[in-house]
């Protein structure tokens, strides 16, 4: 059944839900809420209908709001329209917005085990954190981690492997990161700190500017549908791969606890599998457009699409390793969820060695 078509079921039984609730003997959450219609607001960490990320917020506004019937209306608020684009956990959080389109490794300071659920460095790619969350226990513990700042998330997204990053100058080995300022957030800039690079939290729009003029020498930001978007080419000539830092970085949706809480169960159902399309579809749109825009950086603008030295990944890795044993030694919440997603990762890899990667193999 094709995706809308399921949506568009679900509408329907959401209607019939509706009807129900008007019946003189109808009972429980349904019924109170079958009259309902709600104006939400969503806040997100991207520009507006951004190719990809900021789409893919306007794509699930619209599909709640097309599958409850308009019983949520959904209003987006592209990054800095309503809330600055790293406001968007707060403001969801105290019922500023009903839901947040973002990225949870962003809130590290906030709640360490955070980025666990976005995406850490060397961990999951897209297909194994859908797994680890739906079906290995992640969602729960996910949910568990947010309760007490008032949210509900889900997964709402996710790029694939991204880019390691657009640099200034070429990477040689490992020296070349020394005092190299680079904009990459989460545990990936605790990572290359580690080598003895600068890392700098920055919003994507200002990505550009600070490249253009110097203040920082390199970037990651997505993969290369986002970054010829964003025009990267123009400011920095060297593109690195593979992107060690965000293998697999989940994107959520974020929920007012008290708004979310209050809605009758099909409404939530229509919300989880809304989500679960839009989280399903960007994966889909990423695997798709990363290759053509890859095509047009190397042919058409002349980029140098490199691979991260041997010496620079291996570094990477021991110091991943050692910043994540170090994060889950320190907080409680962070040692339960890295524990989770090892066991996960060790479970995933065995069984691609037999599959995916073989799969691959055979393929050349």
């Amino acid at each position: 059944m094709k995706r809308r078509d399921l949506l568009k079921g679900v509408g329907v039984a959401a209607a019939a839900a509706g009807l129900a609730g008007c019946r003189p003997d109808a009972a429980g959450p349904a019924s109170a809420g079958s009259d309902v219609r709600l104006q939400w607001k969503m806040v997100t960490s991207w520009p507006t209908n951004f190719p990809g990320l900021g789409s893919g917020a306007a794509r699930l506004a619209e599909l709640i709001t097309q599958a409850t019937g308009g019983r949520i209306t959904v209003k987006v608020f592209g990054s800095g329209e309503l809330v600055p684009p790293f406001e968007v956990f707060d403001a969801v959080g105290r019922g500023t917005a009903e839901i947040g389109h973002t990225a949870a490794y962003y809130w590290k300071g906030k709640a360490p085990a955070a980025p666990f659920f976005c995406s850490v460095p060397f961990g999951l790619n897209a297909q194994e954190m859908d797994g680890w969350l739906r079906f290995g226990g992640g969602l729960d513990l996910w949910r568990e981690l947010y309760a007490p700042f008032n949210l509900v998330p889900f997964p709402a997204g996710n790029t694939g492997v991204q880019l390691a990053g657009w640099f200034r100058k070429a990477i040689g080995g490992v020296a070349d990161l020394q005092g190299l300022k680079m904009r990459i957030p989460g545990l990936g800039g605790d990572v290359i700190a580690r080598l003895g690079a600068v890392p700098v939290n920055l919003p994507g729009a200002e990505i550009f500017s600070s490249l253009q003029s110097g203040a920082i020498d390199a970037a990651e930001w997505v993969g290369p549908y986002n970054d010829l978007a964003f025009g990267l080419h123009r400011v920095a000539s060297y593109a690195y791969y593979p992107g060690w830092q965000e293998p697999g970085p989940t994107l959520e949706a974020i929920f007012h606890k008290p708004a979310y809480d209050a809605l009758p169960d099909d409404l939530k159902a229509i919300i989880d599998a809304c989500c679960a399309a839009v989280n399903d579809e960007m994966l889909a749109e990423y695997t798709a457009r990363n290759q053509q825009a890859l095509d047009s950086l190397v042919r058409e603008h002349g980029v140098q699409l490199r691979r991260l030295p041997d010496d620079v990944l291996v570094a990477l890795r021991r110091a991943a390793d050692a910043v994540l044993e170090e994060l889950a030694a320190s907080d409680p919440f962070a040692r339960k969820a890295y524990d989770s997603m090892r066991a996960f990762r060790a479970q995933a890899q065995a069984w691609h060695s037999v599959s995916e990667e073989a799969f691959f193999q055979a393929r050349r």
